[in-house]
């Protein structure tokens, strides 16, 4: 598990990920050495995966997200996963139980983008899509205190 130095140092690199070894080493009182050892083993151990930076979609033409479920036609699901990985303005998959196999979120300049995106698995699954107006919650990381998560917390108090 973590301990309150890893979980203060990964607080902190989720708010900046280009933080320096220094500057972390200073926020959380140890060597820069320290700290580089510390941020190694969070690596070897598989919490820390990538240090990335986030793109905003909209600086790059795609002003439109939607949210597309999918529930490939029977025996389709390698080829519509296949599909789904192949095109590039899917910037995100997951593989749900339920109805649908696959929940995407589709990055797209028009609705004539997404139109033949859609139609280029068609044939080949069931589709329900739904147009993002807004992210009241960008992607954030799970808790990263030990003890039960807040939502828990809050569900308890009322």
């Amino acid at each position: 598990m973590l301990d309150d130095l890893d979980r203060r140092l990964l607080e902190i690199l989720v708010k900046d990920a280009r933080t320096s070894l220094k500057e972390l080493a200073a926020q959380v009182g140890l060597s820069s050495p320290s700290v580089s050892e510390r941020l190694r083993r969070l690596e070897e151990r598989g919490v820390i995966r990538a240090f990335t930076v986030e793109i905003d979609p909209l600086a790059l033409g795609y002003t439109l997200q939607a949210i597309v479920r999918i529930r490939p036609l029977p025996g389709k699901l390698h080829i519509v996963q296949k599909l789904i990985e192949e095109i590039p303005e899917f910037g995100e998959c997951d593989k749900v139980t339920g109805d649908d196999c696959f929940v995407a979120r589709l990055f797209v300049r028009s609705i004539g983008d997404l139109d033949g995106i859609l139609d280029r698995i068609a044939d080949k699954a069931e589709t329900s899509t739904a147009i993002i107006k807004a992210q009241p919650i960008r992607r954030r990381p799970p808790p990263l205190d030990a003890t039960a998560s807040r939502g828990a917390k809050i569900l308890q108090a009322s």
